[in-house]
């Protein structure tokens, strides 16, 4: 187990980090409720050419902090603390949802550590609609049916036309356990998201990889982030929005051969 320290706003955390694999620095930056678990699928896939690290955020796994409101700001600063705990000083980025924003913050204001960038399902500014969906999540959170909301939310057709009554039943069953702590305290950081200052100074070539069932970000927000990133291309799969969930062999081609390009 391996502990980075950092200083955040609201006080000290120690974000624990897993380490697979050998190669180029590969840093995954899991969405909001999960935890650095999320990867497992992509990590199997790519610890043979890189060297994986999955951190968990505040509020999530093993990661220590002073319990308190996390932002973007703090996440990204986190992130940043695992590749200087892990002595990489630049390395391939990946997030999903909370942890793309996490990671386009971070390749906009630290570019010189993020030699190439995915960012799945990510958004530039959180608008009136997405705050409305966020607050709905909490309230869910607190009446404890927030698992039950999340394959409605996050699958696409691909996985309803597969799916039955006992198989989602399942599903839902597996996702209440692995709901974070501190998903409340992430849902919040979800709220107040705003890229919009640091996108222009991104450097680093940039996958915007949407889901074209993706109800939580728009197709518009995902055009947006391409054209507020100097050097980004988009892509889109064929799910909703937890793709790496739902379509683990799609989603982990799309990334791999986008990083390895600029590996």
């Amino acid at each position: 187990m391996k502990a980075a320290p950092v200083t955040l706003a609201g006080g000290e955390a120690a974000v624990h980090y897993d380490v697979d694999g050998g190669g180029p620095a590969l840093l995954l930056l899991h969405g909001t409720a999960a935890s650095r678990e999320q990867w497992a699928p992509l990590t199997e896939r790519a610890a043979g050419r890189f060297t994986v690290l999955t951190p968990d955020f505040s509020g999530s796994g093993r990661t220590t902090d002073h319990g308190g409101p996390i932002d973007v700001a703090d996440l990204a600063a986190e992130a940043l603390a695992v590749l200087d705990d892990a002595g990489v000083a630049a390395a391939h980025v990946v997030g999903h949802s909370l942890g793309g924003v996490v990671a386009a913050h971070l390749a906009g204001t630290h570019p010189d550590r993020v030699r190439s960038a995915v960012l799945h399902a990510a958004w530039p500014v959180t608008d009136v609609r997405q705050d409305a969906e966020f607050r709905y999540w909490l309230e869910l959170l607190e009446t404890g049916t927030f698992a039950r909301m999340l394959p409605l939310m996050a699958f696409g057709p691909r996985y309803w036309e597969q799916a039955t009554a006992e198989s989602n039943e399942q599903v839902v069953k597996a996702l209440t356990e692995m709901i974070q702590p501190g998903a409340a305290r992430q849902i919040e950081a979800d709220r107040g998201v705003d890229l919009r200052p640091v996108l222009g100074s991104i450097t680093a070539p940039v996958l915007v990889l949407g889901s074209a069932h993706d109800r939580v970000v728009t197709a518009e927000q995902q055009r947006e982030l391409v054209a507020a990133i100097p050097h980004a291309r988009p892509a889109t799969i064929d799910a909703g929005h937890g793709a790496p969930a739902e379509l683990p062999d799609e989603f982990a081609r799309l990334v791999l051969d986008f990083v390895a390009e600029h590996a």
